[in-house]
This record gives C-alpha cells, structure tokens and sequence, in this order.
C-alpha cells in the first residue's frame, strides 16, 4: 500500500472520530439545569457512541465505508435542595416487564402444548 493510500484511510477515520467525538460533551449527558422554587433539578443520561469504518483497495479502485451512532438514555437527576445535592435515579419498568413477558410465554407455550 502506498503512502497516499493509507493517508485516505487516516483521513477516513479521523474524520468519523471527529465527528462523533463532537457530540461527545458534558451537555450530552447532563442537561441544562431547571431551577422553580429553590430547587434545582439537572437531568442526567447516559450517552454511548461508537463507530467502524474501514478503507479497500483494488487494482484500479479505492473505497471507504463506515458508520457510527450515539444512544442517549436518561437515568436520573440532580436535585439540589437548601444546598444538598441528591442524585435522584429514574427507574425503568421495562427490563422487569420483559422478564415476566418472556415467562409468562414459556408457561402459555407449555399449556398450549398439552392441547396439540
């Protein structure tokens, strides 16, 4: 592979690094403060990126491909109150859900079986 070849592929990447690492702030995962009667509330997520890309080469051709994303999830808040600051979790109903979804199926699977 020549010099300008892996260049591209350096360029490439770094451009997909730069762009995702943009977003990648304090502002992404902790929100703008609110503040209503003496209490301040800052929502808190939790943010995931990642990306891949790759670059080919062929006798006459060159490629480059990527992709990458970035998931936001909130979790919580700050409640800061008379001067005490308090993490203030959200809890979420779905992996619970999920869990007696999947064995309320397995027990209807099982009843359904007797009958056929």
């Amino acid at each position: 592979m020549d010099l300008e070849k892996s260049n591209s592929a350096d360029n490439f990447l770094g451009t997909m690094a730069e762009k995702l690492g943009a977003v990648a702030r304090a502002a992404t995962v902790f929100g703008e403060p609110v503040e209503q009667h003496g209490v301040t509330v800052i929502p808190v997520a939790k943010a995931r990126w990642g990306f891949g890309g790759g670059v080919g080469h062929g006798k006459d051709e060159e490629g480059a491909g990527g992709g990458g994303g970035v998931q936001v999830t909130p979790v919580g808040f700050i409640e800061i109150r008379n001067g005490q600051a308090e993490f203030r979790p959200i809890r979420s109903l779905s992996m619970p859900l999920l869990i007696l979804s999947g064995i309320s199926s397995v027990l209807l699977f099982r009843q359904l079986k007797r009958f056929l």
